[in-house]
C-alpha cells in the first residue's frame, strides 16, 4: 500500500477506549442509507455522551459532546456515502477513539478516481486558507451555483463551530482496478473532568 497524508493525520490505536462501526458497501438505496447515517449518527452520540454524566462539575459539557458527536459523526457518515466508489466492494467505518484531550473521529471509505484530484484540491483549500473567509465565500458561491455536493461546507462548520483539527489518509489498496480508500480523521478537543 503506498499512502499520501494531508494535515497532521494522527494514527488510531493509542487509546483504550474506542468504538468501531462498519458498513457494507451493499446496494441498498442512498436514501435508506441515509436514514441508517441519522440513526448512526445519534447511537454515536448517546453512546459517548456517556462518558461526560449531566451531573459532571461541567454540566454543559454533557450536551456540548452528545452535540458536537451527532453533527461531526452525521456530516462524515454523509460525506462517506456520498462519495463512496460502491464499485469497489469496500466496506466504510467510522471509529471514535478517546483520549484525556481529544475525542478523534476516523471516516474510512473507498473513494472513485475521477473524484480523488477534486477532493485532494478541496483538502489543499481547506487546510491552506482561513476558514471563517472560505466560509463565506463557499456560502456564496453555493448560493450562486445551487450545488454544494463538493463545498466542504461540513467540514468548515467543524473548523469554525467546534475547533476541530481535520486530517486525511489515502491509501491505494488495490491497483487493478485501481482502488484507493481515504480516511478522514477529525479531532475534537474535548477535556474530560
Amino acid at each position: 500500500m503506498n499512502g499520501k497524508l494531508f494535515g497532521n493525520f494522527v494514527d488510531m490505536g493509542d487509546s483504550q477506549e474506542f468504538l468501531i462501526i462498519s458498513f457494507s458497501s451493499a446496494k441498498t438505496p442512498i436514501q435508506e442509507r441515509w436514514r441508517h447515517n441519522s440513526i448512526s449518527a445519534d447511537f454515536l452520540a448517546n453512546y459517548w455522551g456517556t462518558f461526560f454524566p449531566a451531573h459532571s462539575t461541567a454540566p454543559n459539557q454533557h450536551a456540548e459532546v452528545k452535540d458536537a458527536v451527532n453533527f461531526i459523526a452525521n456530516e462524515l457518515l454523509e460525506n462517506a456515502i456520498k462519495f463512496n466508489y460502491y464499485p469497489s466492494g469496500f466496506s466504510m467505518s467510522i471509529s471514535l477513539y478517546m483520549s484525556h484531550e481529544a475525542l478523534r473521529f476516523y471516516v474510512t471509505n473507498s473513494i472513485a478516481q475521477d473524484n480523488l484530484l477534486i477532493f485532494q484540491n478541496v483538502i489543499h483549500e481547506l487546510l491552506a486558507e482561513n476558514p471563517q473567509e472560505l466560509y463565506i465565500r463557499r456560502l456564496e458561491r453555493n448560493a450562486d451555483e445551487e450545488s454544494g455536493k463538493d463545498s466542504g461546507l461540513g467540514f468548515l462548520t467543524m473548523l469554525n463551530d467546534y475547533n476541530a483539527r481535520l486530517a486525511w489518509r489515502f491509501e491505494t489498496v488495490q491497483t487493478r482496478p485501481e482502488v484507493t480508500l481515504v480516511t478522514t480523521m477529525v479531532q475534537l478537543p474535548i477535556v474530560r473532568a
